[in-house]
């Protein structure tokens, strides 16, 4: 009982504390969303996509684990590295060839790909992107620090990335979707 009312303590600090490092940081919002605004797509995210006067053509869609996206009439789409406009301008140009007349598209995002959480984290795993998600409410969401964790230092493979950066843990460093977040063990 003692250790479930120190855990829910822990996790109520963490967001406590990521909610008190996010006031006046405009300027670190405004830079996450400009990098949203040109997210490239990949494996995992979740697009609905809108053909005007076309309801057969108009659902929602996954890309599939090669990059591709499969599309009614015209198959296999290349989506990987492609923003949504850039995508709805080359499923435009494919309908035009002979299947749709003026086709206009619209292609938004429904839900990201989700980012992966390993090392010294109660819970490692998969868990689904929301915007704006820092670092400590990431760790937060694997359950929290194990007892060996490392709490100065982060490190995170970005999407399409080989290469892991370390980051201080703190409140300003976010999650993309796609990153892997590796949390280390701490040395005595």
């Amino acid at each position: 009982m003692a250790l479930r009312a120190i855990f829910i303590a822990l996790i109520f600090a963490l967001l406590s504390f990521d909610a008190f490092a996010q006031v006046g940081q405009t300027s670190t919002q405004a830079a996450a969303t400009s990098e949203t605004a040109g997210y490239t797509l990949g494996p995992g995210d979740q697009l609905r996509i809108i053909v005007y006067g076309e309801v057969d053509l108009t659902g929602d869609f996954a890309i599939l684990p090669n990059g591709n996206l499969a599309f009614p009439l015209i198959g296999e789409v290349t989506a990987r590295g492609l923003t949504a406009t850039q995508l709805g301008g080359e499923l435009e140009r494919r309908l035009q060839e002979g299947y749709v007349r003026a086709p206009r598209v619209s292609v938004s995002i429904s839900q990201y790909r989700p980012f992966y959480i390993l090392g010294e984290v109660a819970n490692p795993g998969t868990y689904p992107y929301s915007a704006d998600i820092s670092v400590m409410s990431a760790v937060a969401t694997a359950g929290g620090f194990t007892y060996r964790a490392n709490r100065r230092r982060v490190y995170i493979r970005r999407a399409g990335s080989n290469e892991e950066q370390m980051f201080e843990l703190n409140g300003e460093t976010r999650v993309m979707p796609g990153d892997t977040l590796r949390i280390g063990e701490r040395f005595f």
